[in-house]
């Protein structure tokens, strides 16, 4: 054997001992699909909107009031140089409001559609939320009647029901954009 030829023997013998001794790799298991999104609280029920929906979530901001407008329009703030009128959904959908949350605990959920850029005041968000998506359940008898035309479905998880919420379907609803006080 020729000296150059002794190296690359050696190395040709270690990657040889090496695949007859290394174990195998473990079988790879499918990855389960999960959906995920942004939890909130509204009438002390939980909640979740789809995350492409919601661009941002705030507390509260300063708002101005606007007169000759529905109870349910707080008002609109200044985010960012952009006007963001402030819907109250616990007025909105005529369901009782907490009465432990004040307005600075309160969270806004600002979702956009085309040109509709809104501010949806929540009781409070709870962050990102993960579910199997074999958890999912189309049944919607349990939410209230006003907010089912906005819900598809939910996700079920430690016996309880996040209830999905379309804040883009609640945009193109003709009583969320008609603000006018009657």
């Amino acid at each position: 054997m020729s000296a150059q030829a002794a190296p690359f023997a050696v190395l040709t013998n270690i990657a040889l001992r090496s695949r007859q001794l290394s174990a195998g790799l473990p079988e790879q298991e499918k990855a389960a699909e999960q959906w995920n999104g942004i939890g909130f609280v509204l009438a002390g029920e939980h909640y979740v909107a789809p995350m492409g929906e919601v661009t941002e979530i705030l507390h509260v901001p300063r708002f101005t009031q606007i007169p000759g407008v529905r109870s349910f329009l707080m008002g609109a703030a200044n985010v960012r140089g952009r006007l963001l009128p402030l819907v109250d959904l616990d007025a909105f959908f005529e369901l009782p409001r907490s009465t432990t949350r004040t307005l600075r605990q309160r969270r806004v959920l600002v979702v956009e559609k085309d040109d509709l850029f809104s501010g949806l005041v929540v009781d409070s968000v709870l962050g990102m939320q993960y579910f199997g998506a074999e958890n999912f359940t189309s049944d919607t008898s349990g939410v209230p009647e006003r907010i089912q035309p906005f819900v598809a479905g939910g996700y079920t998880r430690n016996g309880e029901t996040w209830n999905v919420f379309s804040a883009t379907e609640l945009l193109g609803d003709e009583r969320f954009l008609d603000v006018a006080q009657r």
